[in-house]
């Protein structure tokens, strides 16, 4: 057996592997393929990679088990052979490494989806994930883990939790994915990584993938500043470059083991490559380190104290964010009516009927982001020239389905520095609903992860905690489905809407007092705001389709009132006529209306707020 690798850094450093998928790609692997299915298939070919990279003088092979977790895993029906194929992955590294005396590491990944509070996979549900990955990888006999490429550090924790769960002993490497900056995904820098890494109990603190040398270098020299723990690094072979359509990396063997020499001499522990690195860069990095001496003895403690961790600022008060805002603060019925935006330039028509609707009373016009996935104008940029030009508040519905994390931090940031206060957080309809089917959808958060986000945004902190300054002031909203069959599934996520962060909610159209009067009970422990959706139908084809289509509840009584309408201008009289009673009953539920507005009618919404004796008789002829 191998002697006690933590004893053993604290006088040399060691030489982990390099890449195993781009080796299983140049030996004709296609990347379709499950490749930590390979344990099973194809043993000896995991078995061979692992003694090319100890012949290459590698001290540390690594398990072919990256995304051998049961959440990658379900993308190609696996996810039932998790124990298998990480058990399998184990033992083949182990019986590689067994002639050579050397350590095994089992290779653990992210989850390859976001977790709370980002994403709706609750931290246990993840720990759990990796419990079940790291007990039969610790049964299979690896010596270490290396839980790696990580971009999350909420993530990388729960994985840090389970595998003390699974062996409090075992040594643990905790390496982040990094950007050209130094910074995690989530926007945490070295100092923040390293102290959090250190406090939950990682061995060895390290970067992995996604940079070159010289990047990671700059990051794990702050790293080394910020923490006293031995250091890992594994940085890819280059940025890759697209050549005819393959991604190749192009630093040189020697290139990378004069790299792997100053690495060492910076306080790494733990040097290796991943993407594009081969066991040829592997040999050159070994011979290097030998003949330059470079074998470091550990790092002590630096004298410096570890960075605290940043603090958010104080909230903007919700009836200072906006007048919607301070209406709802003081409980007072708020009213919007939706402007869907146009697909073309023109905006003529949405700003007439915005400034229309201000003339009678409506307190803001809520602006969708390309309803049911149809190709439109920027709902931002509509907002704000509504806004400017008429004086109204808009209330932006904003959705993840077009957007990274990235992207939505810097949106967000843009449009509080516009002015836009008021938000609607929802998920957003998937592409395949809309006239570009194909288009990819990215739902990098759902609404919840994106409640958070704001929330966070709102406090002065962005998505890796880190500070921004003074905090944004949006009045965060959230959709509700009060009609949905799985009644149970909506009040649990909307419990984690509000406790993300969710102020007020719009539920979609109400044709059932009952349903309504339900959700409203189900909610009482977390109530907020209630904003209820007003649709006033204009055909009994338009009930059908909300019925449907929407999976919106609409009772067949309304399905034959507008049935029994015997022309267009009577079932829009009848829809109108519906939707002025259902507002009359639930004007005391709730703390607000949203009225549609179908087919740009925006004085049929007015019709229907008549309702409520607040908007105006007088209208003027132009806008109706």
């Amino acid at each position: 057996m191998p002697s006690d690798l933590l004893a053993h850094l604290k006088t040399s450093a060691v030489l982990c592997d390099g890449a195993m998928g781009t080796l299983l790609y140049s030996k004709g692997i296609f990347l379709n393929r499950c490749y930590d299915e390979l344990n099973l298939s194809q043993p000896d070919l995991i078995r061979n990679i692992h003694h090319e990279y100890l012949q290459a003088g590698a001290e540390i092979v690594e398990t072919n088990t990256f995304g051998g977790n049961s959440f990658r895993l379900a993308r190609h029906s696996l996810a039932d052979r998790a124990r298998d194929i990480n058990l399998a992955g184990a033992r083949l590294a182990r019986e590689a490494a067994k002639s050579f005396d050397l350590w095994v590491a089992g290779s653990v990944g992210p989850l390859g989806i976001l977790i709370e509070p980002l994403g709706k996979t609750s931290y246990q549900e993840a720990r759990d994930s990796f419990r079940e990955q790291i007990e039969a990888l610790v049964e299979g006999g690896v010596d270490l883990l290396i839980l790696e490429t990580f971009g999350y550090l909420e993530e990388l924790h729960q994985a840090i939790l389970a595998a003390r769960d699974v062996n409090p002993k075992i040594p643990v490497v905790a390496q982040v994915t990094i950007d050209e900056d130094g910074n995690c995904l989530d926007g945490a820098d070295p100092e923040t990584f390293a102290a959090k890494l250190e406090e939950w109990g990682a061995d060895l603190i390290g970067c992995n993938c996604s940079v070159g040398p010289v990047a990671m270098l700059d990051a794990i020299e702050r790293v080394h500043a910020a923490t006293s723990l031995p250091l890992a690094a594994q940085p890819n072979a280059g940025v890759p470059r697209s050549v005819e359509g393959r991604n190749i990396y192009l630093c040189s063997p020697e290139y990378m083991a004069s790299y792997a020499r100053k690495f060492v001499a910076a306080g790494v522990r733990i040097v290796g490559g991943c993407c594009g690195t081969t066991p040829e860069h592997i040999r050159v990095m070994k011979a290097a380190l030998r003949v330059g001496g470079a074998r470091a003895k550990a790092s002590g403690s630096h004298g410096v104290s570890t960075p605290p961790a940043p603090s958010a600022g104080p909230t903007i008060p919700l009836e200072e964010r906006s007048r919607i805002g301070a209406k709802l603060a003081r409980g007072e019925f708020v009213t919007m009516v939706e402007i869907v935006p146009p697909k073309g330039t023109d905006i003529r028509k949405e700003v007439e009927g915005a400034r229309f609707l201000k003339s009678v009373g409506v307190d803001g016009i809520n602006i969708p982001d390309s309803p049911r996935a149809s190709a439109r104008m920027s709902n931002q940029a509509l907002s704000l020239l509504v806004q400017q030009e008429v004086g109204i508040e808009a209330i932006l519905h904003y959705t993840c389905r077009d957007r990274n994390v990235l992207c939505i931090q810097s949106d967000l940031l843009g449009a509080a520095a516009t002015g836009i206060r008021n938000l609607i957080c929802i998920t957003g309809d998937p592409p395949k609903m809309g006239n570009y089917p194909d288009a990819t959808a990215v739902f990098d958060v759902d609404a919840i992860g994106l409640v958070n986000i704001v929330h966070n945004l709102n406090r002065g902190l962005d998505i890796g905690g880190n500070p921004i300054g003074q905090g944004t002031g949006f009045v965060i909203g959230v959709g509700a489905n009060p009609g949905i069959p799985n009644i149970d599934e909506e009040i649990r996520r909307f419990e984690f809407k509000v406790g993300a962060g969710g102020e007020y909610a719009v539920t979609q159209p109400v044709f059932d007092l009952a349903l309504l009067e339900n959700f409203l009970r189900r909610i009482e422990h977390c109530r907020i705001p209630v904003v209820a959706g007003i649709w006033p139908l204009v055909s009994v084809r338009n009930a059908e389709f909300m019925k449907n289509e929407l999976r919106v509840s609409v009772p067949d009584s309304i399905l034959e009132r507008m049935g029994r309408a015997a022309t267009p201008d009577a079932a829009r009289a009848e829809g109108v006529a519906i939707a002025r009673e259902m507002l009359t009953a639930l004007r005391d539920m709730v703390q607000g209306a949203q009225i549609s507005a179908p087919m740009g009618r925006y004085s049929s919404a007015v019709d229907v707020l008549e309702a409520l004796g607040s908007a105006a008789s007088a209208r003027p002829a132009a806008s109706r």
